[in-house]
């Protein structure tokens, strides 16, 4: 397709910047529920898209025929849609700034090693899954499973110099289970989620996830609520990776930024406590197989790490070549589209904290009252900054030791006030956020997670 790519865009000839993207997504689910198979589904999209920047203005149109002659129909159309917008315009788009530009192929491992493996096996590790789940107490009313893959292919030649393309593959496997005691019901979901082989997805094996929703479904159902209030919290890094991504993460998207956002003018301000540096990757950092994983950005742009915060101070924003171009910087990589019709918007890839000093039992230890936070349940953040999460698991910790299971605990804050409490981070690190997907006028997979971290934050619950 690079080839087709760099034809099209010679013979188009003509003015402004222009890219072509081809992009095929192949989409497989199965699930499963009583032991039975409920649905199997193969879906494929494919086609180009197609920018242009021209007279200030940008132009966009696609094609679901990658063939020379409606690529270069799609190009004429999105060079009439920039012209005709150009007149109405009264803020004009800068010329793009120079990018560190990726050229030739940047295939991720894992996706010969997931293509091998039949409908059989997929259906095979969802009913074994949701089997155990079954099996593992009188109280567990009922159980799901699913198994989600998405194979991504790119091309993207842009007219000052990117040539690229790659394939990557993202599975995911979803264990869920519901309790019940006396007409009380607790459901519990766990997932993981990898750009990676097969193995990958195997960081966290079928059956830990299964025994792990059994055994928190059960256990619940015999939980005291928590009492609400300030308290100090040792965050997982599944609540960690939420509150980065959510609650700072979509605060430092450049065209956040300039709609207001909380994070707006704070460049160079102490926004979190010195044990705090705040990164975004397309690269994995750290552990293997991020969800979030991109090598090239939808712009033809590496994907390179960025840090956020630096010991405490907030130090960029994330970019696309546009807002970089506004902001006197360099893209970051961080422009994404979900499919070839899409645009490509300022998205996340890989949000975490960097690894800290401590172990989580010195934390424990050190932790007199308070609570070990793991597994976000739901949850919504604003442009301020505030947040509020609904957690699953939430241990007590009584004189440095884990005491009882407490349920329906929510936590709230605003985001830069609970980092600047950070006073112990782990030398632990996970990402646990790679299930599912962020939604930004589209979809977008994103990882996040980090080390545990100890801090204060406002719980909800029973008062005390």
């Amino acid at each position: 397709m690079r080839a087709l790519l760099r034809d099209a865009l010679q013979r188009a000839g003509g003015d402004g910047f222009v890219e072509l993207r081809w992009h095929a997504k192949t989409f497989r689910s199965v699930s499963v529920q009583k032991g039975r198979l409920e649905r199997s589904s193969v879906s494929r999209r494919a086609g180009v898209g197609v920018r242009v920047l021209l007279d200030g203005t940008w132009g966009f149109a696609s094609t679901g025929d990658a063939s020379l002659a409606a690529v270069a129909t799609a190009l004429d159309r999105a060079r009439a849609a920039a012209r005709a917008s150009a007149a109405l315009r009264r803020e004009r788009v800068a010329p793009l700034p120079a990018a560190v530009l990726a050229v030739g192929e940047f295939h991720t491992p894992g996706v010969d090693d997931v293509l091998a493996r039949t409908l059989d096996e997929r259906v095979s590790l969802a009913l074994q899954a949701e089997a155990r789940v079954r099996a593992a107490s009188a109280r567990i009313r009922s159980a799901s499973a699913s198994y989600n893959e998405i194979l991504e292919e790119k091309a993207i030649i842009t007219s000052d110099g990117a040539d690229a393309e790659f394939r990557l593959v993202r599975p995911e496997l979803y264990v869920g289970a519901v309790g019940e005691k006396d007409g009380q019901l607790t459901q519990v979901s766990e997932a993981v989620g990898v750009t990676g082989g097969w193995d990958c997805l195997f960081r966290s094996p079928a059956d830990v996830l299964a025994d792990k929703a059994a055994r928190l479904a059960v256990d619940l159902l015999d939980a005291p609520a928590p009492e609400g209030g300030r308290a100090t919290v040792i965050m997982a890094p599944s609540i960690v990776g939420l509150l980065v991504h959510e609650a700072i993460g979509h605060t430092v998207e450049a065209d956040f930024v300039t709609s207001g956002s909380v994070a707006r003018g704070k460049i160079g301000h102490q926004v979190a406590s010195e044990l705090v540096t705040l990164c975004d990757s397309g690269a994995s950092e750290y552990q293997t197989g991020a969800g979030g994983t991109i090598p090239v950005d939808d712009e033809g742009v590496l994907a390179q790490r960025t840090v956020v915060i630096r010991d405490g101070k907030l130090v960029g924003y994330l970019h696309n070549r546009e807002t970089a171009a506004r902001f006197g910087v360099a893209p970051t990589g961080n422009a994404r589209a979900w499919e070839y019709a899409d645009q490509p918007l300022i998205r996340m890839r890989n949000t975490y904290i960097e690894p800290g000093d401590s172990t989580l039992d010195e934390m424990i230890a050190a932790t007199k009252d308070g609570y070990l936070l793991d597994g976000p349940r739901n949850g919504q953040a604003d442009a301020t900054g505030e947040f509020m999460f609904g957690v699953t698991s939430a241990r007590r910790i009584r004189d440095g030791r884990l005491a009882e299971l407490v349920k329906g605990v929510s936590i709230t804050g605003i985001a830069f006030d609970v980092l600047k409490s950070v006073d112990m981070v782990s030398q632990e690190f996970r990402w646990d956020l790679g299930s599912g997907h962020c939604g930004k006028g589209q979809p977008a997979k994103v990882d996040a997670g980090g080390p545990y971290i100890r801090c204060q934050a406002m719980l909800g619950g029973e008062q005390g």
